[in-house]
């Protein structure tokens, strides 16, 4: 069954350590796109995080938010580089001699570098120590995430089904209404050419042959016979189990090219409103596809 590719998921996991807090927001995109954001300490991990969305998520620009928080909330007195610090200070130094500056160097301005002060309790973390426990998070987000994308996926495809149904219905009207062209054609032309000849017999053979010739040109059959093929993938790729979207999207312009050709070799007016009908009805669809996984 086919799902949606929009989506949101929340999982959580804790422990001793902490707690994981794992959200994941997905939209419609072309192709599969992961992105995570997480603290900086576990960015070691962060592939292990990508593979196990996207064994379940295939398709949608995937967005995962992951929070850590540690046991108790107690905070950590940081440690100092003090060989950095001491790099930083030197280096102010020269430059305000170079310059022609005085005063005294502020010690906030050298614990403002990056790196002189660290969190001495991440210094220690271990991030594959932390993984099975993130994980645990990502797949309870994954399954949340996965059974909304589920639900919406059954409204688009009963919507899908509905909409194909109503495009075909329309299809076979013009297919019944084509043939009957021709002989109409045949009668107007007639009367018209009687009336222009004043009475005068008009040559059969000659009517015939135009007729013939516009009965070739209005010829949709090809084109209904092809629609008809499109329709039943179609109707095969939503009973699918695994992602369709762009299989649907494929065959959404394939309809549209047949019905574009139909609609350009009709001449007559009931199969043009037709036609119209199809097209706003199929660009419903095609609208709706571009949602499906």
């Amino acid at each position: 069954m086919i799902k949606s590719m929009t989506g949101y998921g929340k999982g959580e996991a804790v422990s001793d350590q902490g707690r994981f807090l794992v959200e994941i927001r997905s939209v419609n995109h072309r192709y599969g796109e992961v992105s995570v954001r997480m603290p900086r300490g576990f960015l070691a991990i962060e592939n292990d995080v990508k593979k196990a969305v996207g064994q379940v998520l295939k398709r949608g620009k995937i967005d995962i938010f992951i929070l850590w928080e540690e046991a108790g909330g107690t905070a950590t007195i940081p440690q100092a580089d003090i060989a950095l610090a001491q790099g930083y200070a030197h280096l102010f130094r020269t430059l305000a001699a170079d310059l022609g500056m005085t005063g005294d160097l502020p010690l906030q301005l050298v614990l403002a570098q990056k790196g002189v002060l660290k969190d001495s309790a991440s210094a220690e973390i271990d991030e594959h120590d932390y993984l099975p426990q993130l994980l645990e998070a990502v797949q309870e987000a994954v399954a949340t995430i996965d059974g909304m994308r589920g639900r919406e996926g059954e409204a688009l495809l009963s919507d899908l089904a509905d909409r194909r149904r109503q495009v075909a219905e329309w299809a076979e009207q013009v297919g019944n209404r084509a043939p009957l062209v021709a002989g109409e054609y045949r009668q107007k032309l007639q009367t018209r050419l009687g009336q222009l000849l004043e009475g005068a017999e008009v040559d059969p053979t000659r009517l015939a042959q135009e007729v013939a010739m516009m009965a070739d040109r209005c010829d949709v059959t090809e084109e209904l016979v092809r629609l008809a093929s499109h329709f039943a993938q179609f109707d095969e790729a939503l009973l699918l189990d695994e992602p369709v979207g762009r299989k649907l999207d494929f065959l959404m312009q394939e309809m549209n090219r047949e019905v574009n050709t139909i609609g350009s070799k009709s001449s007559d007016a009931e199969i043009t409103s037709l036609v119209i009908r199809i097209k706003a009805e199929m660009e419903k669809m095609r609208e709706q596809v571009q949602n499906v996984e």
